[in-house]
């Protein structure tokens, strides 16, 4: 389309342009899906023909048969999406129940290992009662528009995920510079006697920078305004604190947080979400949150999720693997003049700015056997693309020492680092 340059542009520039329908949207939305293509620049949607590992074989674009790549896209930090024993609970799951639970939780879909779940999850962040979702993203957007309303404010750092924002659709909304305290008190003060509820929601770790709230500022910041905090702790848990209960066991917040939500498909290899809190919140959720009430409740695979928390306790050492493959690949990138920003987790950025720079770096990082997102507007700033790395605990020294090689190459061709 005449008004957007494709060379400057994202997939945001095409959600709604001025004078034409959906029809005609989709097709200039195709126009620069080319665009992107022919340039080798489309390294979305790549198909894999093996599971989720440190290494799968693509089928890349263009490409008439496979080729084997080191992988650093996969949110599966510990390994467990390939742990046998997990393997083998759920062969026995689906042995024991069948493939699917037939029916909504309310009426007849909700299991005994649905109910050891939310038993489980709910013990695992020291509180009685949890809620499940079928995905992650329905426990923060499904939860969120049900508790706000009209009457009420969230109060968000600019950083969370797009599940919070979408879940806000319904109620007032406020976002505040990333972990800034004078920002968010502003906030604070002028809703206080404002609005009805007050909700506080950050991220424990944030999925594009990596690093942690600043979830000790923000508690008590929040009670002290008489707002409810929520943590969605997706990326910190089984990957922060000390026994992998995420960014508020790094704080030793527990019982500071008024709701903590959660996904099942990171270091937990499986999918679906949760909140932890209150059992009457739970109760008024499990009852009035749309998602959940008239979704059929998950599958009894389910039970593979019980056998991968039972392993982040009886097998440490796959967390102790990942900080030690963090660490060594954090050095080794900051070692070749890169930016990687504050992070503190086993997501690591590296930043280049420039969508197109940043573009031809996914290019030239799967051209090295290095498979990697290229990450732009809108999920982060215009001016702050990057390429993100997600580390499991099962790379090895060769896979790091891979990716370090190949962003050598691309800072050659390039110029990514600091001066």
């Amino acid at each position: 389309m005449k008004n957007i340059d494709f060379a400057k542009a994202s997939f945001r520039d095409f959600e709604n342009i001025p004078g034409i329908d959906v029809m005609e949207r989709a097709g200039e939305f195709q126009l620069f899906l080319d665009y992107l293509s022919a340039n080798g620049h489309l390294n979305y949607r790549i198909e894999s023909l093996s599971g989720c590992a440190p290494e799968m074989d693509l089928l890349l674009p263009g490409k008439n048969k496979a080729q084997r790549c080191a992988c650093f896209v996969s949110n599966d930090y510990l390994g467990f999406t390939q742990h046998p024993a997990i393997k083998v609970a759920l062969q026995q799951a689906i042995e024991e129940f069948g493939s699917g639970a037939g029916a909504s939780p309310a009426i007849g879909g909700h299991f005994v290992y649905h109910q050891a779940l939310e038993d489980r999850i709910a013990k695992f962040f020291k509180r009685k009662s949890a809620i499940l979702y079928t995905t992650g993203y329905t426990a923060n957007s499904a939860t969120l528009q049900c508790l706000l309303q009209k009457e009420d404010i969230a109060i968000i750092d600019m950083a969370v995920h797009a599940s919070v924002y979408e879940g806000c659709q319904l109620t007032n909304v406020k976002t505040f510079l990333h972990n800034n305290m004078e920002g968010l008190e502003l906030a604070l003060k002028h809703a206080q006697h404002t609005f009805r509820t007050k909700m506080v929601i950050i991220d424990g770790v944030y999925s594009q920078d990596g690093d942690l709230a600043t979830m000790d500022q923000i508690a008590e910041l929040t009670h002290h305004y008489g707002a409810y905090l929520v943590v969605d702790d997706a990326h910190g848990t089984g990957v922060v604190g000390k026994t992998g209960r995420g960014a508020i066991e790094e704080y030793d917040l527990f019982d500071k947080v008024d709701i903590i939500t959660g996904t099942f498909s990171k270091a937990f290899a499986h999918i679906g979400g949760y909140v932890v809190a209150d059992t009457e919140l739970i109760n008024f959720l499990k009852y009035q949150s749309k998602q959940h009430l008239f979704s059929t409740t998950a599958t009894p695979t389910t039970l593979g999720i019980l056998k991968a928390m039972d392993l982040l306790d009886e097998e440490p050492f796959w967390k102790d693997r990942l900080w030690e493959n963090v660490n060594y690949l954090k050095e080794g990138l900051l070692g070749m003049g890169l930016d990687i920003g504050t992070t503190a987790s086993a997501i690591i950025p590296v930043k280049i700015g420039d969508i197109g720079k940043t573009l031809e770096a996914g290019k030239l990082l799967l051209d090295a056997g290095v498979y990697a997102n290229p990450i732009m507007y809108p999920a982060v700033s215009k001016k702050n693309a990057r390429v993100r790395l997600n580390i499991m605990a099962t790379h090895t020294k060769e896979h790091l020492d891979k990716v370090l090689n190949a962003f050598t190459h691309v800072d050659r061709k390039l110029s990514i680092s600091k001066p």
